[in-house]
Formats: C-alpha cells, structure tokens, sequence
C-alpha cells in the first residue's frame, strides 16, 4: 500500500490536508459546531517546519496537536493495588512503540486514587495525527488487549481530543 511518505510532495500535501479535513469534519459533527474551525497559520513555529493550527471557538481558540487518551477503571487502593501494577507493566512494555509513534510525541500518565481512573494519552502535532490515525492508532488494539485481560481493570476506553500548549 502506498505510504504518505512515499507519494510526491504535492500529492503528500494534499493527503495530509484530505486526512485534516476528515478529522475536522468529525470533530465538528462532536462539537456541533460548524463556523468554529478555519485553518489558520501557525501562531508560534515549534520547529523548523510550519506547523498547522486549527481555530475554534471563533478564532478565541485553536489547537495543534491532538491527543489519543487510553483510559479504565482498576481496582483497590492506588499503594497496593494489584490491577494498577499489572497496567503499569504493559504501559513499559509498549512505551518504546507508543514513543515511535511521532519524533515530538508527549506520553502522559494520569492515575486517580478516588475514582480509580486510569490514563495514558499520547499527544502527537497535528500533522502527525492523521498518519497515526491510518494505522490504527498502533499499537492501541494490542495495548488495549493486554489492559483487558488483567483481572479488575474494567471500563476500558479511547477518545480523540485535541491540545494545545497554553
């Protein structure tokens, strides 16, 4: 199959863009709100390249990077839990492969000791997402897998959010 990578930079540039474009409509379906969004230059470059900046909220707001979040319920308490420790085996198994996922790629563990919630969210800049997306979000369906199987993990989750360093 033919990679992003591999086809011209014109053709590479409109891929990208079509790949934006399905992520903007779908958020847009989510947020119900359609004049929210216009891409917009990059307010601040992180990088050598330009990087890409969606609007919201009439222009009061925008994004650029997006975030895949990983997320279920453990049991017992945060200091000895059992199902906790299990998830944060698998968490350093596949971290090398969830790094991999993009050179500027942020990985962030979240644990509440009340509700007992459980997340890992892997933010990524925008241009990177759509790429990532195509494969599958790899390797979410194998971590997901291994955090089912442990005993007292339940309520096992994803959701695509989008970020933006403030």
């Amino acid at each position: 199959s033919t990679t992003i990578a591999s086809l011209p930079s014109k053709n590479r540039s409109l891929k990208v863009a079509t790949i934006m474009n399905k992520f903007v409509a779908v958020f847009l379906a989510i947020v119900s709100v359609s004049s929210a969004f216009q891409l917009a230059p990059a307010r601040r470059p992180v990088r050598a390249s330009t990087r890409l900046n969606v609007d919201l909220a009439n222009g009061k707001m925008s994004f650029d990077r997006v975030c895949r979040e990983w997320r279920c319920k453990y049991e017992g308490d945060k200091a000895t839990s059992e199902s906790l420790e299990a998830i944060a085996g698998v968490v350093e198994e596949f971290l090398p492969a969830i790094k991999a996922v993009s050179k500027e790629a942020v990985v962030t563990r979240m644990v509440c000791g009340g509700c007992l919630d459980f997340k890992l969210l892997t933010t990524v800049p925008l241009e990177d997402f759509g790429p990532w997306e195509e494969k599958g979000f790899a390797p979410e369906s194998d971590f997901l897998e291994k955090i089912k199987a442990i005993e007292g993990v339940s309520v096992v989750e994803t959701q695509t959010i989008t970020n933006m360093v403030l």
